[in-house]
């Protein structure tokens, strides 16, 4: 976990030292406009709706049966307990967002998370199908809205800001969240076991309860969860 530490930290003076002026000019140049097609809202596109902790605190007093551990939990300990950094929202059975409606439209639009706010876009470096690692700055590109709209200077400067503060946060979420899973095993006594992970990770599918601790920003939730427990009945 020392490692993944580590490597959060590059990222986020990498992330830092990224001139936002070439996040603003990709931003002016694709012209991305929201068509509320709800695309974006489905398993077709995206796997879940990841929280920010400010976003989670929202959730639990506004809307706290659509959230649950995020799906892929991080680790798992010797007593078969899983730890994961955040909550993510509840999908349909059809795999949807539950907030997207029968006639495809956001039902909290006005309200909706920070990753639902700047999407498509994001600024983080991963692999592209040859292993090279690069910045990646927009997701799903003509896949769904409209492109080469005209975007004023300002808007292209907020986007490219509140990509950025995103991309941070979710960093800095993720860094604290193995130093506290790091002192929290030290305090117990445990250690992580991917054997035991794995074979937790079977009984959850087979409709077992697991034990999650998820990361709030200042300490864990302890959780029981079933696999039902991540889907809400479509209408």
């Amino acid at each position: 976990m020392e490692s993944a530490i580590n490597a959060i930290d590059e990222e986020i003076v990498s992330l830092e030292a990224y001139p936002r002026e070439e996040l603003e000019k990709i931003i002016k140049d694709v012209g991305f406009r929201c068509t509320l097609c709800g695309r974006c809202c489905t398993k077709e596109y995206n796997d879940h709706v990841f929280l920010l902790v400010k976003d989670c605190r929202r959730a639990k007093e506004k809307y706290p049966e659509m959230i649950v551990p995020a799906p892929y939990f991080e680790i798992c300990d010797n007593e078969g307990h899983f730890y994961v950094s955040g909550y993510a929202l509840k999908v349909k059975e059809n795999g949807d967002c539950a907030f997207l409606s029968k006639d495809r439209r956001c039902e909290i639009y006005g309200d909706r998370f920070e990753i639902c706010r700047i999407y498509p876009y994001m600024l983080h470096r991963e692999a592209d199908e040859y292993g090279n690692v690069d910045w990646r700055q927009i997701s799903g590109l003509n896949e769904h809205g409209e492109y080469n709209s005209e975007i004023s200077d300002e808007e292209c400067r907020k986007t490219a800001e509140m990509t950025a503060a995103y991309e941070k946060d979710f960093l800095v979420q993720e860094r604290d969240f193995y130093k506290r899973v790091l002192t929290h095993l030290g305090e117990n006594g445990l250690k992580p076991v991917r054997r035991i992970y794995d074979e937790r990770m079977r009984d959850f599918g087979r409709g077992e309860p697991i034990t999650v601790f998820v990361y709030n920003g200042d300490g864990f939730d302890e959780k029981v969860v079933v696999s039902g427990d991540y889907t809400v009945k479509s209408d």
